[in-house]
């Protein structure tokens, strides 16, 4: 049974991938909630300042109280103060976007970058989002610091997602999943090309402390320029970092956190 609190941050999740806003009917309807119980509670949400109902139409979007905890969280624990000067190096060595996801729980999600491409096309994504184990780079770093049933586990908690929404080299099958995986725990890091996205290129190397997964540094940008070539040339720059940031994890409280937990 769906509690409140399920519902409200369900409501709240909504709205964050709408920032121009949503009515009480879309919101209702995609999340399968009667109206007055939607209205209900926006109308709380609004009370507590979490929610503002916009003037010109009446629909609903988020403040930015919620972020504000969010990055206070992020600055208190000390995070950016570690990893920022690390992913600024990285990223002006590759001249792409460079960022740091976290392992929270069962999931991995972005934190922190660093854009490194100066000019031409610049790849930068929304950060804060959990990251789609199966067709990224990132996810399959992580995924080849764990055995095979392990890693297996968590995307089937997950789901490998519809087809349409990635690129066309995407894998949908645990065979194809599995040979990137491989590939990467080979390598020291991962590589993918047109998976994630089309056109688009990355590579990601696990931060590893005493044998568990507590981060991965990634490095994104147009395939034309990230080819397989480039990739190469930079996995000992990414790997370099990746153990760089493993050393530095220890100032930061969220980092020893993950550690003492292996979460």
């Amino acid at each position: 049974m769906t509690t409140q609190i399920e519902r409200g941050l369900a409501v709240l999740e909504h709205l964050a991938s709408h920032p121009g806003g949503a009515p009480l009917s879309d919101i209702a309807a995609t999340l399968d909630m009667p109206l007055s119980a939607a209205h209900r509670l926006l109308t709380e949400l609004v009370r507590s300042g979490y929610v503002r109902q916009l003037r010109d139409q009446g629909d609903y979007g988020l403040t930015i109280k919620l972020v504000a905890l969010g990055l206070g969280y992020l600055g208190a624990s000390g995070l950016v103060d570690v990893a920022q000067p690390s992913l600024d190096r990285l990223a002006a060595e590759s001249a792409e976007l460079v960022r740091l996801a976290i392992v929270d729980g069962e999931d991995l999600v972005f934190v922190a970058k660093a854009q490194g491409a100066t000019r031409g096309l610049r790849y930068d994504p929304d950060m804060g989002l959990s990251v789609r184990l199966s067709c990224s780079a990132a996810g399959h770093a992580w995924l080849s610091t764990l055995d095979d049933e392990a890693a297996l586990r968590k995307v089937a908690r997950q789901g490998f997602g519809s087809p349409g929404d990635y690129g066309p080299k995407a894998p949908t099958t645990v065979k194809a999943l599995l040979a990137f995986v491989h590939a990467a725990r080979r390598r020291g890091y991962a590589t993918i090309t047109e998976v994630f996205a089309p056109a688009m290129a990355a590579m990601a190397a696990p931060v590893v402390v005493q044998g568990v997964a507590i981060g991965v540094v990634t490095i994104a940008g147009p395939s034309v320029r990230l080819d397989e070539s480039r990739m190469k040339g930079l996995g000992s720059a990414l790997v370099e970092t990746a153990r760089e940031l493993a050393v530095l994890s220890s100032a930061s409280t969220l980092f020893r956190r993950r550690q003492s937990t292996g979460q």
